[in-house]
């Protein structure tokens, strides 16, 4: 009965179809210009957050997330095809003394026609576009930046983002042991006409931890792998309404260490997603179905293992979440961007089905300011 009633809310839903909100507003690309050969930039950044997490279940902690991120950068272009930016990321938590983080930021940003080389600064996070389930939205407050090299491809048919991020590097005597993430992003158009579009997405992720220089040699290594891939099927429309689509994915979770000591070492998962793109909003269903999954980087709420502060360690092998969100986004002046988001759900597993909430507000300003130009 319970299955029936899902499958039945799903269909209902299907016709109005969205796998993920739209980012694009959150993003800041920096990319060599051709026009502004020889000029220095100034890139500001500003991003304003409150996250709000309404949950009392075992898998993902209640709290909230308020403050703003500012990432002034200046960016000199080199060349046609060359940019190279230097900057800070600054993070202020709201209601806590002081700066919660600060970071340096530096890029080496090689372009050619559709083929994008980064050396420093990743463009991460949300950039790479990932499903929640293996990364998660949170951590563009929570640990937007990311350093190492990253080959980019951007065709009307193709898209390809390779990465490696270096999470923390270890000297000879390390008390401590190195991490290095990696991952791939793709999707591939199989069709276009009419304003319908047919894709096939295809990502991983690769989460190593090891070294040869360190001092915890009684600490085995560690390599684990998330991966998915499924179809998405898009249809442009008329306003109001803008685009009706699904996406869905299968994800997979594999423990590859020698020395195995997690709960689960291999699982999956079923990504479905449904909704509506209009001038009045976004709304987006969704159904997530796992099954010993263990995600590296993604949202808590998904796994089947909890790293709760109150009950770390907590296992439920099949987990079923149903969920109904909504987004407002527009441009309220150039520049400056709103995001309301409202996102319930259901864990169809949980004896009394408890409706639960996070809601956030975000205000983003980006802008590219001329300041000079070099002379030679």
């Amino acid at each position: 009965m319970k299955t029936s009633l899902l499958t039945l809310s799903f269909l209902m839903l299907v016709n109005m179809a969205f796998g993920q909100f739209n980012q694009s507003a959150l993003e800041n690309r920096i990319r060599p210009d051709s026009n502004a050969v020889g000029e220095v930039h100034f890139n500001f950044y500003n991003f304003n957050f409150v996250r709000n997490y309404e949950y009392s279940n075992e898998f993902h902690d209640g709290y909230t997330l308020y403050g703003t991120q500012l990432q002034p950068q200046l960016v000199y272009h080199a060349n046609k095809n060359l940019a190279i930016t230097a900057g800070a990321f600054i993070r202020k938590d709201f209601g806590d003394n002081g700066i919660y983080k600060a970071k340096p930021l530096f890029s080496l940003k090689y372009q050619k026609r559709n083929l994008s080389l980064i050396f420093g600064n990743l463009e991460g996070g949300i950039h790479h576009r990932y499903i929640e389930p293996l990364f998660d939205f949170e951590r563009q407050i929570t640990d937007p930046v990311e350093y190492g090299t990253q080959l980019l491809v951007e065709k009307e048919n193709f898209k390809l983002d390779a990465w490696i991020a270096w999470q923390h590097m270890i000297y000879k005597g390390s008390a401590a042991k190195e991490e290095i993430l990696g991952g791939l992003s793709t999707e591939t158009t199989i069709s276009s006409f009419n304003g319908w579009k047919f894709s096939v997405p295809a990502q991983f992720l690769v989460y190593h931890q090891g070294g040869q220089i360190d001092v915890l040699k009684d600490i085995p290594l560690t390599t684990l792998f998330n991966g998915a891939t499924g179809f998405k099927l898009h249809k442009v429309m008329a306003l109001p309404i803008k685009d009706i689509y699904t996406d869905n994915y299968v994800a997979v979770y594999n423990d590859f260490s020698g020395d195995k000591r997690r709960a689960f070492q291999g699982g999956f998962g079923l990504w479905l997603n449904a909704g509506i793109e209009t001038t009045f909003g976004s709304l987006v269903a969704s159904y997530w179905k796992g099954n010993k999954f263990i995600s590296i980087k993604g949202m808590p709420l998904y796994e089947s293992v909890s790293n709760n502060l109150y009950n770390t360690g907590f296992t439920q092998q099949h987990r079923n979440i149903l969920s109904l969100r909504y987004a407002y986004q527009k441009a309220l002046i150039p520049n400056l961007y709103l995001d309301v988001r409202l996102e319930p759900h259901i864990d169809l597993d949980h004896s009394d089905k408890q409706l639960q909430f996070n809601h956030s507000f975000f205000l983003t300003y980006k802008q590219d300011i001329k300041l000079f130009k070099v002379k030679k």
